[in-house]
């Protein structure tokens, strides 16, 4: 089959999403589809611009290209769902949360006059629509779908699938707590980082960038963490497996993470995950004692937890083979099957 897989793409941006659906087109291409990517840069603010970005994508012709026939295509997040095609199948990352769970906080986008409000409204409007036209509706996660019947009433079938391909292993259970994330303020870097300030043993090593990395370098300095929380930015693919196979333990607790491929990459490497009670995604995976420790979102409770596994090393190990016997379970092959069916 001629198959399109759209998602938006924030230029000089690469996180979950963008590994996904390269990773998918290969996938594909490695099944004898004919894939490719469609993908349109992605800008929601300021005001209306959220909804001109859902516009192009509404206006976009894909039911052929070149003079011949594409199949079906794939959508996956805000806004690449509202694009037209007979046999729309949405494998759903997220919808614009800002519209959602988000609004009201400091995450959110939109203000409360008649303007902002009509907006956020449109916004759902779109959804239902386009949502609605699916020939089938998956979601990556518990979480997701769930936002989802919530919000529009529409149900998806969860259909999860497998991180990024690492040469994951596991090099032993050293003194430091890995962060793997984007940096921005929804990931909730800092946590850890308070974490740290309040246990001089605790040791963290922090792998990405993004926009909140100089706060939260200031926030390292100003907490005397210098030698005990280091920020390696991006790192290769190697360096990255590198440090999964070399750490203690996983710390990923985004608020209300969508679903997150983290905990896998670290469920691969044997390496239990440390996250918090309000997580979302996440809590599907990591079970407290079996799995992982799972905590309140709070510095204290975090530091202790990662206290706990440097003194039980034997049962970290154990948390992170039961996670492998999980990870082991998601599989590309049923993914697609499942997907294509």
């Amino acid at each position: 089959m001629r198959i399109a897989v759209c998602r938006p793409q924030v230029p000089f941006v690469r996180g979950g999403a963008e590994i996904f659906t390269d990773t998918l087109v290969e996938e594909l291409r490695g099944r004898g589809h004919e894939a490719d990517l469609v993908s349109v840069p992605f800008k929601w603010y300021p005001g209306a611009r959220v909804l001109t970005q859902a516009f192009l994508w509404r206006m976009l012709d894909l039911e052929e290209a070149d003079g011949r026939r594409i199949d079906l295509v794939v959508a996956t997040k805000f806004p690449s769902y509202l694009v037209r095609h007979p046999d729309k199948r949405v494998w759903l990352v997220h919808q614009f949360r800002q519209a959602y769970e988000l609004d009201g906080t400091e995450l959110g986008q939109f203000g409360e006059s008649s303007e902002e409000r009509a907006l956020r409204r449109k916004v759902q409007a779109l959804d239902r629509i386009a949502l609605g036209e699916a020939t089938a509706l998956f979601a990556i996660s518990r979480n997701v779908a769930d936002r989802l019947e919530r919000s529009t009433g529409l149900r998806a079938e969860v259909l999860t699938h497998p991180p990024q391909e690492l040469d994951f292993r596991c090099d032993g259970y050293g003194d430091f707590v890995l962060s793997v994330n984007r940096l921005d303020r929804a990931k909730r870097i800092d946590l850890l980082l308070e974490a740290a300030a309040l246990d001089s043993s605790l040791e963290v090593v922090i792998a990405g960038d993004g926009p909140d990395r100089e706060r939260l370098e200031r926030l390292a300095r100003d907490r005397g963490l210098d030698g005990r929380a280091r920020f390696a930015g991006r790192v290769s693919e190697q360096e990255l497996a590198e440090l999964y196979g070399r750490c203690l333990a996983v710390y990923y607790a985004p608020l209300d993470e969508d679903f997150g491929m983290v905990p896998f990459e670290a469920f691969l490497s044997e390496k239990p995950v440390l996250t918090t009670t309000d997580a979302g995604g996440p809590l599907e995976v990591v079970a407290d004692g079996r799995t992982g420790l799972v905590v309140s979102p709070d510095a204290a409770e975090l530091a202790r937890a990662a206290g706990w596994l440097r003194e039980h090393r034997d049962e970290a190990a154990s948390f992170g083979r039961a996670g492998k016997a999980i990870a082991a379970e998601v599989t590309w092959d049923r993914a697609i099957s499942r997907l294509l069916t």
